[in-house]
């Protein structure tokens, strides 16, 4: 719920998942820019589009997500909410629209293209040719969800071609730069959607990573708030007030 009240997808609220695509990144484990091409770590997640419905039909995940975003919420540290978070409130947020998963890659033909296209460091995309269920595999949700985040509008009605995003990165996947795909992907999906812009309203001022992740990515600093944080300190031992920017970005040509 937000100060307009339920704020649900407009365009085309019927239209079937986006197409699933594989975002990757090598990154040289070496200190010589001479080392061989297989000092190069590959890191790549396959991202899906989810509905409530669909994810529903895939055992346990929906647990699973709800599960995490509770611990972030309990963290206090990146989203306004506090409190416990119950299941039924976390899909009716969460899901009020678009969401899209990442799952860590296990591809071999994945790892293929990527070995055979990557002699330096490298950050694009594939089409993806494997559904959820192939990628992952033997695997537990735990063990292979990178990251996930929703797609939804910012405003109602007639301001509703400018969405908002909301990221989540499980703590046991955290810096293995699984964030910087997840935020590229967003930039890919959000246009194909029917957004013409993002805005989001709270990017507090301490998270200096996710500040320069958006700005690299064309991201605006539109403007900074004041005290809009009730934060815990990053010991856990107290709160302190945080300021936090209000982040745009437009997905047509000026």
């Amino acid at each position: 719920m937000s100060a307009y009240g339920e704020i649900r997808r407009a365009q085309n609220p019927q239209a079937a998942p986006l197409q699933p695509t594989t975002w990757f990144s090598t990154t040289n484990r070496g200190d010589s820019v001479k080392e061989s091409r297989h000092q190069y770590q590959p890191r790549c997640i396959s991202i899906y589009h989810l509905t409530l419905e669909n994810t529903r039909a895939l055992p346990g995940l929906l647990e699973y997500l709800g599960t995490v975003f509770a611990q972030v919420i309990e963290e206090g540290m990146t989203y306004p909410q506090e409190g416990e978070m119950p299941q039924s409130t976390f899909e009716a947020y969460f899901f009020a629209a678009d969401v899209f998963v990442g799952i860590i890659g296990s591809s071999p033909s994945t790892a293929a293209e990527l070995d055979n296209s990557s002699t330096c460091a490298v950050l694009g995309h594939l089409v993806a040719g494997r559904d959820i269920h192939a990628e992952r595999g033997e695997r537990t949700w735990e063990e292979c969800i990178a990251g996930y985040y929703y797609i939804k509008p910012n405003y109602p009605g007639r301001s509703s071609h400018i969405c908002n995003a909301g990221f989540v990165v499980p703590p046991a996947q955290r810096k293995n730069g699984y964030g910087s795909l997840l935020a590229k992907s967003y930039v890919h999906y959000a246009p194909q959607l029917g957004y013409q812009a993002s805005v989001f309203n709270l990017v507090y001022v301490n998270n200096a990573a996710s500040v320069k992740l958006w700005e690299n990515l064309g991201f605006t600093k539109a403007g900074r708030i004041p005290r809009a944080g009730r934060l815990r300190t990053a010991d856990g031992k107290g709160e302190e007030y945080v300021d936090a920017w209000v982040i745009y970005k437009s997905f047509i040509e000026q």
